[in-house]
C-alpha cells in the first residue's frame, strides 16, 4: 500500500493549480458513496485529485487509487478498502472503477460493511448507475462532469473568477450581467476559441487539440461503449460511420431507414448504436416533449468541439452556436425541440440562436434570442456566449 501513498503524493505534488470546478461545490461530500460519471477527456481525475488536495493535503487519511493498476487483478477492492481503513483511512478515492469486475457488488460491500469510511468513484458516463444499477442504486450518490464551461475556459484564459448564473439570473438580469463582465474582458474575443478548442482540458497540453479530440472519440467507441455495452469490435467501423455521417447532417431529423441503409444494418441496431452514442457523450437527442419518445425529432453533436474536430471545421457558425446553446443550457435545464423556435426550454421558454431579430416577428414574453454577436443585450435579445455562465 505504501506504494500508493506515494504515487498520490506525486500526483498531487504535481496536479499544479487547476481551474476549481463549479461541481465542486455542489456535491453532498458528506455521503459516503459518490459517484463521478463523465465523457472520457473531461477532466475526472483532474477532479479527483483536486479535491484531495484541497481537503486533505498529504494526509494519509486520504488515498487517491486507479483501479487500471494491474495490481488489481489479484487484489479485491474490499480487501483493499478494509486494509486502509484498517490503517487510519477515512477517504478512499476509486478512479476508472467501471474496468474492474464486479466493482458495483464490491462497492456496496463496502458501503454496508465500512461505515466508517467514504469512497468517492469515477467511471465513464456509459456506466450504469442509479435505476439501472441494482447494487446502488438506493446508496450511491451520482454527479456528472462535464467539459469546460464557457465560463471555466474565459475564468482559465483571462485569470478571473467570474461567478455562474442561474437561467432565471440570466434571462431577468442579462443586461447588467453582460456589462459587469464585459467591463472586465471582450468575452466575444474568446467566444469562437472556446467553440473551437475550449471544452475538454487538454486543450492546456502542447499537442494538436483536435487530434486530441478525434482520439478521444476513438477510445469512447473502442473501450467505453464497446467494452460496456459489449459490441464485438468487428461492428465498429459501423458506429464510427453513424457518428460521421451524423456529425455531417447535424442538427439533423434522423430517418432511421435511411441511416440503417447508410451503414448497412438494421434500425433497432441504428436506434441501439444511437442510444449507445448519446450515453457515450457524443450525440444528444431531442424529443417534441418531456416523454421521450424511441425515435428522436433531432439529433445534435454533443459539444462544440467534437462537431468542429469530426467535420474539420466544415460546418456553419449558426449550427455551432446552436450546438453551444444546447449543450452548455441542456446541462441544467430540460431542452425540446419546438415548433416555432430552434428550441423550448423547461417547456415553456422558446428560444432562437440568431444573429438578428427575427424576421417579421416580434418577441413575446417567454420568447428570446440568443445573439450571436451581442456584447450586452437588450430586452429578450441576450448574449449567446452568457448561457456560457450556467455552470
Amino acid at each position: 500500500m505504501q506504494s500508493f501513498f506515494e504515487t498520490h503524493r506525486y500526483l498531487l505534488e504535481h496536479l499544479g493549480s487547476p481551474v476549481r470546478r463549479e461541481l465542486m461545490n455542489e456535491i453532498d461530500w458528506n455521503h459516503r458513496l459518490i459517484g463521478i460519471k463523465g465523457a472520457r477527456g473531461v477532466g475526472k481525475t483532474t477532479f479527483l485529485l483536486d479535491f484531495a488536495k484541497l481537503n486533505f493535503g498529504y494526509d494519509k487519511s486520504c488515498l487517491y487509487v486507479n483501479l487500471n493498476n494491474l495490481y488489481f487483478t489479484e487484489r479485491t477492492i474490499i480487501s483493499f478498502a478494509d486494509e486502509f481503513r484498517k490503517k487510519g483511512g477515512k477517504t478512499l478515492i476509486l478512479d476508472q472503477v467501471y474496468k474492474y469486475p464486479d466493482w458495483s457488488k464490491e462497492l456496496r460491500y463496502c458501503y454496508d460493511n465500512f461505515q466508517d469510511l467514504k469512497i468517492v468513484f469515477s467511471g465513464s458516463a456509459v456506466m450504469r448507475l442509479m435505476d439501472q444499477n441494482p447494487d446502488l442504486k438506493d446508496c450511491v450518490a451520482v454527479y456528472r462532469l462535464d467539459g469546460f464551461s464557457f465560463r471555466e475556459h474565459l475564468n482559465l484564459a483571462t485569470k478571473n473568477k467570474f461567478q455562474a448564473y442561474s437561467l432565471d439570473e440570466i434571462l431577468n438580469n442579462h443586461k447588467e450581467i453582460s456589462a459587469e463582465i464585459s467591463s472586465k474582458v471582450r468575452p466575444l474575443a474568446y467566444f469562437n476559441d472556446y467553440l473551437e478548442h475550449g471544452y475538454y482540458p487538454f486543450f492546456l497540453e502542447k499537442r494538436n487539440y483536435h487530434e486530441n479530440v478525434v482520439k478521444n472519440i476513438n477510445l469512447i467507441l473502442e473501450i467505453d461503449i464497446s467494452y460496456l455495452e459489449q459490441i464485438e469490435l468487428k461492428y465498429l467501423p459501423k458506429l464510427r460511420k453513424l457518428l460521421y455521417s451524423i456529425a455531417k447532417m447535424a442538427p439533423l431529423q434522423p430517418n432511421v431507414s435511411r441511416l440503417s441503409q447508410e451503414i448497412e444494418t438494421s434500425r433497432a441496431t441504428v436506434m441501439n448504436y444511437l442510444n449507445y452514442l448519446k450515453n457515450g457523450r457524443l450525440i444528444n437527442m431531442l424529443y417534441e416533449d418531456s416523454e421521450s419518445a424511441k425515435k428522436p425529432s433531432k439529433i445534435y453533436i454533443q459539444n462544440p468541439n467534437v462537431y468542429y474536430s469530426v467535420t474539420h471545421g466544415e460546418v456553419s457558425q449558426l449550427n455551432m452556436n446552436r450546438t453551444f446553446f444546447l449543450n452548455q443550457v441542456g446541462y441544467r435545464h430540460q431542452v425540446n425541440v419546438s415548433k416555432s423556435s430552434d428550441f423550448k426550454v423547461n417547456e415553456q421558454l422558446d428560444f432562437y440562436i440568431g444573429d438578428e431579430k427575427v424576421p417579421g416577428k416580434e418577441l413575446g414574453d417567454n420568447e428570446y434570442l440568443a445573439h450571436h454577436m451581442l456584447e450586452v443585450g437588450e430586452k429578450n435579445q441576450i448574449p449567446l456566449w452568457l448561457f456560457g455562465f450556467l455552470y
